[in-house]
């Protein structure tokens, strides 16, 4: 039976050393999960470190204590994968980072492309943005996953596109998810390993990079299979996912 899986947002202490578990993760784990002593639990840092803690103790609604069993450093994915996400209606924005998260983003870059009705400005830019990175924790933890990606501020389309000549400029692709594709993506050679780009949501028409905003240096861009299907096939043809 796999542990559940908490948050322990600092450095993870070395094995047989006691560690405490407070706050919202701690609530969870003590009223929600109602853990108790004895039972075993994994904590993650989101930055690659895991470890088996034995529960020592449990006191009030919010904490616990545990016994650092077996600390894990798990290596950073390779490939880097940036998904840069138009901004979907309310109802959808957190499933698409949820989704995203689960099929192994690196990092999310929230777009206000031209063309989404979702707009961004003020206060609600900085709500949304800690609403995506909140679900990008949440769905990390039930992924279990080792590190928590990285969502970014929001971006215009000039910044969408100065984020594609850098990582052009660094040997990768950029990869336009789009109902109009020429190319399938079980055509694209991943090889060697390099960062990608993946574009997914409202990328029609002007609002588009590379669509009348203009084709980045280095000729990178692609178009490829839409992004209902894209995770999915992303996941069997890159080598990071194969044994």
């Amino acid at each position: 039976m796999s542990l559940p899986v908490f948050l322990f947002d600092a450095p993870i202490p070395s094995d047989g050393t006691q560690i405490e578990l407070t706050g919202p993760e701690a609530r969870h784990a003590v009223t929600v999960t109602r853990l108790r002593v004895g039972e075993r639990i994994m904590l993650v840092d989101g930055r690659g470190t895991t470890a088996e803690v034995l529960v020592t103790a449990v006191g009030g609604k919010d904490r616990l204590v545990g016994d650092v069993e077996k600390r894990t450093q798990v290596p950073q994915p390779t490939p880097q994968a940036i998904v840069v996400q138009a901004l979907p209606k309310s109802e959808r924005s957190e499933l698409a980072v949820d989704l995203a998260t689960q099929a192994g983003a690196d990092v999310i870059v929230p777009w206000q492309a031209s063309r989404c009705v979702a707009k961004w400005q003020g206060a609600k830019r900085e709500k949304g943005v800690a609403k995506w990175r909140a679900m990008a924790v949440s769905a990390a933890k039930q992924s279990r996953r080792s590190w928590v990606p990285e969502v970014r501020d929001v971006q215009d389309t000039a910044g969408i596109m100065a984020l594609i000549r850098e990582v052009v400029a660094d040997g990768g692709l950029a990869l336009l998810l789009h109902e109009d594709a020429t190319a399938s993506f079980s055509s694209i050679d991943f090889f060697p390993p390099c960062p990608q780009v993946l574009f997914r949501g409202r990328t029609g028409g002007r609002a588009c990079p590379g669509r009348g905003g203009g084709v980045h240096p280095g000729g990178g861009r692609r178009r490829c299979c839409s992004g209902r299907r894209c995770c999915a096939r992303r996941a069997r043809r890159w080598w990071r996912w194969r044994p």
